[in-house]
């Protein structure tokens, strides 16, 4: 049962981020798009974490994934094929930036482990 809230917490912020956002940013300009952020993302983060929507024990995944995985099908299902596949090197360059920063991040702790002992 935790797995389908973790599919449900982050399957309604991805529709949130989808639908109301650009919505927001277009209408109202860069305030618009801070005050969706703020507001879209500050719920779902309440909803998500705090009441325990998702979960989050062993490998974190966050809401991000949730988030990238309904735009990308919301797109896929609108537009056809063509949208998943004119996405995939951005999909690649934010791989490559997950890896970078899970690599800094480990040796950011060893270093710290290290002068701290």
């Amino acid at each position: 049962m935790k797995h389908v809230g973790t599919i449900l917490g982050t399957a309604i912020a991805g529709m949130f981020v989808m639908s109301i956002w650009g919505e927001f940013a277009g209408t109202y300009g860069i305030g618009g798009g801070w005050f969706a952020g703020f507001i879209i993302i500050g719920t779902m983060w309440f909803l998500n974490h705090y009441v325990g929507i998702i979960n989050n024990d062993g490998a974190f995944v966050d809401m991000a994934a949730g988030i990238g995985v309904a735009g990308t099908a919301r797109d896929v299902f609108m537009h056809g094929g063509d949208a998943l596949t004119s996405s995939l090197p951005t999909l690649g360059i934010v791989l490559l930036g997950g890896i970078c920063g899970g690599i800094t991040a480990v040796l950011l702790e060893k270093h710290l482990a290290k002068k701290n002992s």
